[in-house]
């Protein structure tokens, strides 16, 4: 693939054209480069990326199945918004999964498994330092999801996969949620030592805090957002668990 100056989309080429037009966009959507409520001018993708808008309208059909679309009559599609509400969904489920899947890693994982978690939170202290926010946000959303495939529960990793987009769609609206890159690294050595301790209730409660922290910037966030946003009123939807200002994912 080839990109030139200027633009934001690379020209593509593949057997598989649709999909590789939906993942382009998905990583756009991620990134924040196509914003939430933003219509899709399908005649300029379809230039940018060397097209026609064939392959480009049914990648964003996939996509409208998927969630992350939204298609209105004679308009076209947009990229979805999400609503505090939603937020509240997501967050509440992935605090259960979560410490479900901690609970099984720390029975599954064995030592090798758990040096590999720690591995992770040491690539995201380095990635802190150089302040590569972008790659950090991805390699803690990659901890999470290294959590789940230790479980050894397939459709627990399925469901993390499943969420892991909306909560990238999160992270692109808000844009800047950590003041120090750092936080995002420590804020995920208690969840190792409870899952090196065992503790089934200590491992919940470790999983709960640190998404917890997060759900309730978000919220945060959602509440403050200026008059005719999607986001309900604060005392909507459900309240996460108390928690402290150092956020994380």
């Amino acid at each position: 693939m080839t990109q030139e100056p200027g633009k934001s989309f690379e020209t593509l080429r593949s057997a598989d054209l649709v999909s590789q037009v939906g993942d382009s966009l998905v990583q756009a959507i991620v990134e924040g480069r196509l914003a939430p409520g933003q219509r899709l001018v399908e005649a300029e993708l379809a230039r940018q990326m060397g097209i026609s808008r064939a392959p480009l309208r049914e990648a964003a059909r996939r996509l409208e199945q998927r969630g992350l679309l939204v298609a209105h009559p004679r308009r076209g599609f947009f990229v979805r918004e999400l609503s505090l509400g939603e937020v509240d969904d997501l967050y509440g489920v992935r605090i259960m999964a979560e410490s479900y899947a901690a609970r099984l890693t720390a029975e599954r994982a064995g030592a090798a498994g758990l040096d590999e978690l720690a591995r992770r939170i040491e690539e995201m202290r380095r990635l802190a330092r150089e302040g590569r926010e972008a790659a950090l946000v991805e390699a803690d959303l990659e901890f999470h999801r290294a959590v789940c495939l230790l479980s050894g529960n397939r459709r627990l990793l399925r469901l993390y996969d499943d969420m892991a987009i909306d909560v990238r769609m999160v992270i692109a609206m808000i844009d800047h949620l950590y003041d120090d890159p750092m936080v995002i690294a420590e804020t995920h050595t208690p969840v190792l030592q409870a899952l090196r301790g065992g503790d089934p209730r200590i491992i919940t409660e470790a999983v709960e805090h640190h998404i917890g922290v997060a759900w309730r910037e978000v919220r945060r966030f959602f509440a403050e957002r200026p008059p005719g946003g999607s986001a309900r009123s604060p005392c909507d939807g459900v309240e996460p668990p108390p928690a402290p200002s150092s956020p994380s994912s």
